[in-house]
């Protein structure tokens, strides 16, 4: 079996804590803030879905060119788990993928509770 250097992407999984739980609760405030980072990193969106609960908490999955972004929110917790996958089709994306997380950090003044990276 031949190995090679291929990496198809890198997945980096997040869970938050967020001190201001009404991010939590504003779906359309968090689609806003993507386009700009689909814009920042010249990034393609295929299709986006979206769900409200009761608790106004949501899930957005951003469905891309170049893979996902998909977030789940508890502000019952004040927490949130995302997901950020971005594959190597033309380029490495590795750094693009680490620099948006850090912009969705920063956009919710969140601390970490985990951050996993799995090279695809």
């Amino acid at each position: 079996m031949t190995q090679t250097s291929y990496s198809p992407g890198l997945h980096q999984l997040l869970t938050l804590s967020v001190s201001d739980s009404r991010k939590l609760i504003t779906a359309e405030d968090f689609i806003i803030f993507t386009e700009t980072i689909l814009e920042k990193y010249q990034l393609e969106k295929v299709g986006i879905v979206t769900h409200t609960f009761d608790n106004s908490s949501f899930t957005i999955a951003v469905c891309l060119k170049e893979s996902h972004i998909c977030i789940h929110t508890w502000p019952e917790y004040n927490q949130l788990t995302m997901d950020i996958y971005l594959c190597n089709y033309l380029q490495d994306n590795s750094v693009k993928v680490k620099n948006m997380a850090n912009d969705y950090i920063a956009y919710f003044q969140a601390d970490v509770i985990k951050n996993f990276e799995i090279n695809r």
